[in-house]
């Protein structure tokens, strides 16, 4: 994205400053650990969206380049130790020149998985949605609703979660007009309807979303604090027939305890509580880092 470098001064000081601390809503996520990912990977960086499997062992990634890869956790009693490196390929049949390559132009930024499989990536300067089943098959864009070329280039769809029924949903990551709330954006049957939101609570802007295993909608949000570094917030919405509701924070970290988390899965693990597994996008900054960090929502 345009604004990398802006996002990057920030998190280069954090280390230095040591400001950065954690703070757990009562009774909400809890922290459980944090590691690396592909740190020597060939064209590798920019990691945006990211889904993860029902039973916690392995994970689809993507970056805003482009790029995909799919690798394994290493567990110990069920907390993260490890990512496993992972080769990386471009999607849609794209021979590959470098991480960056023509990366405005792909700026792919949110992923959706399906229950048959199929793969869904929100594109940001484009603003438009994408399917497709393997990394090397042609990507097949869908119907672009009538609000999407209005948006902001630079803040448009980085979101994209999947239900079970099939019904996809999007968000900006900036709405228009300073407004107080953020639409969202339903396909189904081939149609977008624009009926559902979410409330805006600043300063946070959302980056991320994924529909959990008890069908409630997550959403990852993201500030850049100045100098101190990133926030983090995760939201969690009830999803139903009379829209979204029953707002809840579940995370809200402060400045530089994370770096840029962009990239949200929810799964439930063997104790039957909630994972909020996240991902980090390092800009292709080599003062920044890609981590793969994860909590528990204890119920």
């Amino acid at each position: 994205m345009r604004r990398r470098l802006v996002l990057a001064i920030g998190a280069i000081l954090v280390p230095v400053l040591g400001l950065g601390y954690r703070s757990d809503p009562p009774d909400r996520a809890r922290f459980l650990s944090s590691v690396p990912w592909c740190e020597t990977c060939r064209y590798f960086g920019g990691i945006s969206g990211l889904e993860v499997t029902e039973d916690g062992m392995r994970f689809i990634a993507v970056s805003d380049a482009g790029w995909i890869g799919r690798s394994e956790f290493t567990r110990e009693n069920g907390v993260m130790v490890e990512a496993k490196d992972a080769p990386l390929r471009r999607v849609g049949r794209k021979p590959a020149q470098s991480a960056s390559d023509d990366k405005e132009r792909q700026d792919s930024e949110g992923l959706a998985l399906s229950a048959d499989g199929r793969l869904f990536i929100s594109f940001e300067f484009r603003q438009q949605i994408v399917e497709f089943f393997a990394p090397d098959e042609a990507l097949s864009p869908l119907p672009r609703h009538q609000d999407f070329p209005g948006m902001w280039e630079n803040f448009s769809l980085e979101a994209v979660a999947i239900d079970d029924d099939g019904a996809l949903y999007t968000l900006p990551e900036r709405p228009k007009f300073l407004a107080k709330t953020f639409t969202v954006y339903r396909l189904r049957d081939g149609r977008w309807d624009t009926s559902l939101s979410i409330p805006r609570r600043k300063p946070f802007l959302p980056v991320g979303a994924d529909i959990g295993p008890d069908g409630k909608l997550y959403i990852l949000e993201r500030h850049l604090g100045g100098l101190l570094g990133f926030s983090s917030r995760v939201r969690r919405f009830d999803l139903g027939p009379g829209g979204i509701g029953n707002e809840e924070t579940l995370l809200e970290t402060g400045p530089g305890v994370h770096d840029n988390l962009e990239g949200l899965a929810v799964w439930r693990d063997s104790d039957g509580l909630i994972r909020l597994t996240m991902v980090s996008d390092d800009n292709f900054r080599s003062f920044q880092r890609t981590e793969i960090v994860e909590y528990v929502v204890p119920e």
